[in-house]
């Protein structure tokens, strides 16, 4: 068996693993066109900041984002420079806008709560 593909096909199959949680999948769509913070990340998934930085850290642990700080926050990003981007970026391109999360986040005015 071809070595290249066998490892190919795990590493294609741990990142559909990984993105195969609804919130780390929106996460990862949502990152397409903007970076945020956790505080926007809790606000937008209603969900405990422990928790959204769990998601986050699994994420980042396999590099598909990035951090960035501004001050004291620490800003997320999709890392483009990630081997798999590509892959990543062809599964979120058939994915569905995820525009009224953040459309809701500035209708409470929570969309740039952390600078």
């Amino acid at each position: 068996m071809d070595q290249s593909i066998t490892t190919d096909m795990q590493r294609a199959s741990r990142l559909l693993k990984l993105l195969g949680d609804q919130t780390r999948l929106t996460m990862m769509k949502l990152l397409q066109s903007h970076d945020y913070c956790v505080c926007e990340f809790t606000a937008m998934f209603n969900m405990s900041q422990p928790a959204i930085s769990q998601h986050l850290r699994k994420l980042r642990d396999i590099e598909l984002v990035k951090e960035t700080r501004k001050g004291k926050w620490i800003f997320y990003s999709i890392n483009r420079e990630h081997e798999d981007y590509l892959f990543v970026q062809n599964v979120l391109t058939s994915l569905p806008g995820q525009d009224a999360l953040v459309t809701t986040l500035e209708a409470q005015g929570l969309r740039i709560c952390c600078e």
